[in-house]
This record gives C-alpha cells, structure tokens and sequence, in this order.
C-alpha cells in the first residue's frame, strides 16, 4: 500500500488507483508511460507508483487527445513542464493557445467536408454517375494530390 502522509492522502497510487481514478485503462497508462507521457518510480518489489499528480496529467492528456491534438504534439507541450508537474490553468492556457490554429484549421475542413458531402469531392475517380465534376484529363489534379474541392486552401 501507498505510504499516507498526515492529512490522510497517499503519496504515492498504484497503477490500478490511478487507472480507477482517472477511467484509463492500465495498458493506457503503461503505453503513456512508454511514451514519456507520465512517469512512475519502482518499489523494492518493481511495483508502478505514481506521484498524485498524474492524476492531472492524465486528465490533460485525455482532453487534450479528445479535441484531436496527437500525442506527438501532447508529449512536446508536456515537456515544456517538470516531470512530475500536474498541468495547472496557466499551463492548459498557454499550450492549448498553439493549438489553436490547428484546430481551426481542421474545423473548418470539417465544415466543408459537411457542406459537400452529398457532392462530388473532386477525386478524379468519375464513378460516381450523378457527378458534377466531370472532371475531364483530370484538370483538378493539376492542383495536387487528393480531394481539391474539399482540401481548405491557406
């Protein structure tokens, strides 16, 4: 068990209380752990223990991963904090500012793709036999690879 300091609380959680605690899996942990995401000591008997504030790393990992942020770009803001810092307002503030272009930008071909679903996206593929296109020699591939009538352009 977990050393308890006077106030009552445990230093330090298992893996299996902080995969309760914060609705992740333990492999989930183990692998954020491999990525460098959350750190944990070993006890004598090589037993995960998790200082309480990865409670609030997790907790920023999972939010920051539900609006679409990639765990590349989760683990380069996380290291810009000590590494058994729990992300405070401040922190979120300012590393979810970078993101904010990004997201944006991804909304806004999220919209498009809405608006256009039901029409032709420009593919080149002329399968489709209601297609407006008719995309002739393929004039939209001049333009690049991919879907050009719902790639946003910058």
């Amino acid at each position: 068990m977990s050393r308890v300091p006077q106030h009552g609380l445990p230093m330090t959680l298992s893996v299996g209380e902080v995969a309760r605690r914060s609705g992740v899996a333990v492999s989930t942990l183990h692998f954020y752990e491999t990525k460098g995401l959350i750190r944990s000591e070993r006890t004598v008997g090589n037993q995960r223990r998790y200082a309480r504030a990865v409670l609030r790393r997790v907790s920023f990992i999972r939010v920051a991963q539900r609006v679409g942020i990639s765990l590349a770009d989760i683990a380069a803001a996380l290291a810009t904090l000590p590494v058994t810092a729990a992300p405070g307002r401040e922190d979120w503030a300012r590393l979810s500012a970078a993101w904010r272009a990004e997201l944006d930008e991804r909304i806004a071909q999220l919209k498009k793709l809405r608006d256009a679903l039901d029409d032709c996206i420009g593919c080149g593929c002329l399968s489709i036999d209601r297609c407006r296109l008719r995309n002739p020699n393929d004039r939209l591939g001049d333009d690049g690879a991919g879907p050009q009538r719902l790639l946003v352009k910058k």
